[in-house]
């Protein structure tokens, strides 16, 4: 297998840094050969430490958060280079956890970025507690997503309330510094209106609310997608929460949310959100909303939690070696479809609007669903396709079929990547949420079971 010498030099650093974990003493020199042997330990690591490094070295500078994107091309003509991404950096401040943990990133350093955040954070636009989907990094203002998008965004500050209690629950030692962080957070997370998202009272949360067009956006929150953690921190929170009735008649529609139709003969559990025709969802549903709520042993009156999320990306990795329309490449090492970068622009990639595209995050956030599955595609990928593989870990989509790629990122791919490979390694981030007691509070108060730690 040959590796470029950017690629090698990469690998190298992360198996000496892996090796000096296992008590090896690190080489004082690295030798770059020309081949490289990659074991499933090495590769699980190197993916890590590149994936990370979009969070900590690629990271907007001035607020230290998430770039929305980062393109090796330098065309940032879809959006400004400053922009800041809100759910992405949820996503980021948990992947910076687990470069601490894999001895990638210093604790202390770790510790004043997020110190920076927050303080950022603070001072940010908000609307009633909630953030924008985007915001500058200079200047903390909000940034129109799209034309009416303009003002609080409550599914993107989920993502990003998520990470910031995973933070909270990971600093509990004794330091001032570590104690206004984790009074920080606790002083946002507690400033976010959730109920005041419900409209007025009506049973379901908003997703959107603007200054300048109001409601307009009208996107109530109901049926499966993304958004379970959205309800579950809505039912946690210790000041702002929501009452059951929003959950069982908004989220779950008065029970119809449950389905008893299979696809690639697994059992779909549940149906998704109601605006939506398609039998499965792009596979960031199985991510974004359990980078920290851990699936495993979650079930309520409607689901099994650990059932749909696995069985959707072992559709995913079915529909991909069954290959129907006979695209190029598919197959047990090549597989998985999301929401990316596409051929043109951007698109909603699943089984039923499959256009060829490839899009690594899918099978390599799935890791904890499907580990032979996805190690396949992790492998095949670094060992096989090299040139589709960049300083922040592999591109954002690429297509064989279509002879295509492109050598851009985008922080909401990149983030679940090392956040659920390490909960599939280690359940680093599962565990620190999983133990904050206002979230158990919720999940007590929505009637769900979960492995409590």
């Amino acid at each position: 297998m040959k590796f470029s010498a950017f690629n090698i030099t990469i690998l190298i650093m992360a198996l000496a840094i892996f090796a000096c974990k296992q008590g090896e003493e690190q080489p004082s020199k690295v030798v770059v050969q020309p081949q490289v042997e990659l074991t499933e330990n090495s590769l699980l690591e190197t993916i890590q430490y590149q994936t990370i490094n979009y969070f900590w070295e690629g990271a907007e500078p001035n607020s230290g958060l998430a770039r929305e994107r980062l393109h090796l091309d330098d065309d940032y003509s879809l959006s400004p280079k400053q922009t800041v991404t809100i759910g992405g950096s949820g996503f980021g401040v948990m992947a910076i956890l687990v470069g601490i943990e894999r001895g990638f990133i210093n604790k202390e350093e770790a510790l004043d970025r997020f110190l920076k955040n927050v303080d950022f954070l603070e001072k940010a636009d908000r609307f009633h507690g909630a953030w924008p989907h985007w915001l500058d990094g200079e200047t903390g203002k909000a940034l129109a997503f799209s034309k009416k998008d303009d003002g609080g965004d409550l599914v993107e500050t989920a993502f990003l309330i998520q990470g910031l209690l995973t933070v909270a629950e990971y600093y509990n030692g004794d330091t001032e510094k570590e104690k206004q962080l984790v009074a920080k957070i606790d002083a946002l997370w507690k400033s976010v209106e959730w109920d005041w998202y419900t409209k007025g009272g009506e049973d379901v949360l908003y997703w959107h609310w603007s200054p300048k067009y109001g409601w307009d956006m009208n996107f109530p929150v109901g049926g499966y997608n993304e958004c379970l953690i959205m309800y579950v921190l809505a039912a946690a929170s210790p000041t702002h929460s929501i009452s059951k009735s929003v959950y069982e008649k908004g989220w779950a529609r008065n029970g119809k949310i449950v389905s008893d139709k299979k696809y690639y003969g697994e059992d779909l559990v549940l149906n998704y959100y109601e605006h939506d025709n398609h039998s499965v969802g792009p596979l960031f549903w199985a991510h974004y909303s359990y980078l920290g709520l851990n699936p495993n042993g979650l079930s309520d009156q409607y689901a099994d939690y650990w059932k749909l999320t696995q069985n959707q990306a072992k559709i995913h990795y079915k529909y991909a070696v069954d290959n129907p329309k006979h695209y190029k490449g598919y197959g047990d090492s090549l597989w998985g479809l999301t929401s990316s970068y596409s051929i043109k622009g951007y698109h909603g990639h699943r089984p039923e609007s499959d256009v060829g595209v490839i899009s690594p995050t899918a099978a390599l956030s799935s890791f904890p669903y499907t580990p032979k599955e996805s190690m396949n595609v992790l492998e095949n990928i670094y060992k096989n396709h090299d040139s589709l593989v960049g300083k922040y870990g592999p591109y954002d989509a690429f297509s064989f079929e279509h002879n295509w790629s492109t050598p851009r990122y985008l922080a909401i791919d990149q983030g679940p990547i090392p956040v659920m490979i390490e909960n599939y390694r280690t359940g680093l981030l599962w565990n620190l949420f999983m133990k904050n007691k206002d979230v158990q509070s919720g999940l007590d108060k929505l009637d769900f079971k979960y492995n409590k730690n």
